[in-house]
Order: structure tokens, then sequence, then C-alpha cells
């Protein structure tokens, strides 16, 4: 069995080609505005969809569906579409930016921030329990969002660690490494090559939370599949895992929202 420092020390994933076709359409809202629409062209999908986030609008197409199909979906929904707009328009924006942004999302809360001028870039806890956000002076928006992604990953393996050595009886073998990622929808997936890969948005999720994942994930190496026999070992392990599923369901697209915001660019 690999040492647990292995498995939780980063690593670099190969790119694999893509698989997902990508492209813009144009819209005229019923008010007169034109917007462009995402087009994304995945062979995972099952069927038309539309979504919106704070990114803007996106219709999502099975291979099988013809584009002339996906403009007769978009107009179909012209109406529910600007609503969906309207409404994250008013919602507040959470960008990362220095001297003003005054907390930080992390493990369920929101962590108070103290901005300080040092040569390294790097965010660090404080022993109040606070943040400390350094930079130099010079320090750009790339940088300043790069070393907080590295905060929150560094955050996330602490945690991987405390609670994977509990997880691991009785289980077939332990992941090969384990990867954070930043995802559009899932929380987290096991590779057929024994990768584990997280959502890095979990490290704002409440503990708990982000401890279902893990265990969900692990169970897989007992069950491919959403056998009852999977949902059984999850019990067994994880006995409040709906409690933990509904508070995805309520809160999961904020959270994702929130790092997207926090990281974009």
């Amino acid at each position: 069995m690999r040492s647990l420092f292995r498995l939780l020390s980063p690593t670099r994933i190969a790119a694999k080609p893509p698989s997902v076709l990508r492209d813009s359409v144009s819209l005229v809202l019923a008010d007169g505005r034109r917007i462009d629409v995402l087009r994304v062209r995945d062979p995972r999908a099952r069927r038309i969809k539309l979504s919106v986030d704070e990114r803007g609008a996106r219709l999502t197409l099975p291979l099988r569906a013809s584009l002339a199909a996906g403009d007769r979906f978009l107009h179909a929904h012209r109406d529910w579409l600007a609503l969906q707009l309207a409404a994250h328009a008013c919602e507040p924006r959470h960008d990362l930016v220095r001297d003003a942004t005054a907390a930080l999302p992390l493990r369920g809360e929101d962590v108070p921030v103290r901005w300080a001028d040092a040569r390294a870039t790097r965010v660090e806890v404080d022993a109040g329990g606070g943040l400390v956000f350094a930079a130099p002076a010079r320090a750009g928006d790339a940088a300043l969002r790069r070393a907080l992604r590295d905060f929150y990953e560094a955050q996330g393996r602490a945690d991987v660690g405390r609670w994977l050595p509990g997880h691991l009886a009785n289980l077939p073998r332990s992941p090969r490494r384990i990867v954070f990622k930043r995802t559009s929808s899932l929380w987290g997936s096991l590779a057929p090559d024994g990768t584990l890969a997280l959502d890095l948005a979990l490290v704002l999720a409440r503990p708990s939370a982000f401890e279902y994942v893990l265990v969900h994930e692990l169970c897989h190496l007992l069950h491919a599949d959403h056998s009852p026999r999977f949902w059984a070992a999850v019990e067994a392990r994880f006995p409040d895992w709906r409690e933990e599923r509904r508070y995805f369901h309520a809160e999961g697209r904020r959270l994702k929202g929130r790092l997207r915001a926090l990281l974009a660019g």
C-alpha cells in the first residue's frame, strides 16, 4: 500500500484529448437584448439542457441532437432564460480583490481575512483562526488567485489526510493517488486507474459534507456502480449521508459559483 504522504502529494495529470466541443450562438431575447449562449456538445449528455450561472447561459447538446433542435429548444425557453439572467445579475459578487476582500469561505464558514505586505504571495491561517493574505505590492490578480488556489488545495489535502486512514479498513486497495480539480457538476470521481479526483469547492463546504464525498468515492473501490450494495457500503461507513446529499442539493451551486468567482481568470 502506498504511503499516505504519496497519496496526498500533488501530482500532474497527463492532458486528455478534448472530447467536448464548444462554440457560441447568438440569441435575441423578448426585450430586444442580444446575448451569446455557450453551446456545448457533450458526449456524456443524454438530453438537451439549458442552464445559467454567473458566467452566463449554457446550452448542452448530446451527440445525437442536431443544431437545429438546439436552436428550437433555446428559442422555446427565451422567457425562462431572461428571468434566470436577471436573477443572477442581482446576486452579490465574490471576487478576490486585494485589500477589499474581508472574508473568504472555508469549511462552511466565512473566515475573516487580514491583508499584509510580504516578499512572497501566500495565504496562511493565523493564531486566532483567521486568514492572513500576504503579497508584495507588485503582485497581480493572477498571483493572488494562484496563492488562494494553493491554499485551498493544501487545506483540502490536510482534511483528507485526517479522514482517510479511518476509512481504508476493509477496502480492497487504497486510491492510487488523490487530486483536486475544479469541476462544473461532479463533486468527486474515481478513475479506472484508481485516481480519486475531488472538487476543490469541497474545501468551502462544511467538513461533514466533504467527508461524505470522500467516503462515497472510496466505496466505489468496492462497487463501481450505484447499486443497493454500494449504498449499503456508504450507509455502513457514513450513516448521515442523506443529510449531506441534501446539503449539496441546497448549497452546491452556490459553493461552486463562489469558488469560480474567487479563482476566475
